[in-house]
């Protein structure tokens, strides 16, 4: 039998899921676990990524990441952020929670807070403020912060290979990013859940798990047999 809604009865609103970090913490190995975790649950997630997750705010997300003959601006850098993630919200992001859809996003806000804000010293100000004009109200309904000491995340984007613009900047700037994502998570402990990425990758998942199954509590989920035809 196909699952399907009462006649009028409108979709319950899905959850919004981030995954935060600096670099070489993991992000997309962590990722892809969480998609699994979810699938097995019968929970299917809409995965996208910022910048990006449309076709106007890749072409962002590749102005923001190459090595320009023209230097950015600051400015420049979190206009551009935003304007991306404007697009992202109203093509992607909101119309998939409305329609009752999980989503399960690689950066949101507060990568702003921690690049921008700590890695180039912007007003935290003026980041909360376009926070507030692009997003009302939307928050995650959690963040998985993952964390580790800057020189293991630096190793490991090395071995990666190609580095983009960001992954050229100096240890200093690293280090103030992950200050910055620690003070957001003191911030915002109701949302934010910190998991130290520098522990093996079993115990670093465990944690996840952990983290994200009191959102299933008492999510209607259908069936195996339900979904089946």
């Amino acid at each position: 039998m196909t699952l399907s809604l009462l006649p009028g009865a409108p979709a319950a609103r899905g959850k919004f899921i981030t995954l935060e970090g600096g670099e070489g913490v993991g992000k997309s190995t962590n990722l892809a676990f969480i998609q699994d975790y979810l699938r097995r649950r019968q929970i299917s997630a809409l995965v996208t990524r910022e910048p990006g997750g449309t076709g106007l705010a890749e072409k962002i997300r590749a102005l923001l990441l190459d090595k320009n003959d023209e230097p950015m601006t600051e400015t420049a850098e979190l206009l551009l952020v935003f304007a991306a993630r404007a697009q992202h919200l109203r093509h992607v992001i909101e119309p998939a929670l409305a329609q009752g859809r999980w989503v399960l996003c690689d950066r949101f806000t507060d990568a702003t807070y921690a690049y921008q804000g700590g890695g180039r010293n912007m007003s935290v100000s003026a980041i909360a403020w376009l926070e507030t004009l692009v997003q009302g109200n939307l928050r995650p309904d959690l963040t998985l912060l993952l964390d580790a000491p800057i020189e293991i995340g630096l190793a490991r984007a090395k071995a990666r290979g190609i580095s983009d613009r960001f992954e050229e900047e100096k240890a200093d700037f690293f280090e103030k990013i992950r200050t910055a994502y620690l003070r957001q998570a003191e911030l915002h402990p109701e949302r934010i859940r910190l998991i130290a990425a520098d522990r093996p990758l079993p115990q670093v998942q465990a944690a996840i798990a952990a983290a994200i199954d009191p959102l299933l509590d008492g999510v209607s989920r259908p069936s195996i047999a339900d979904r089946a035809e």
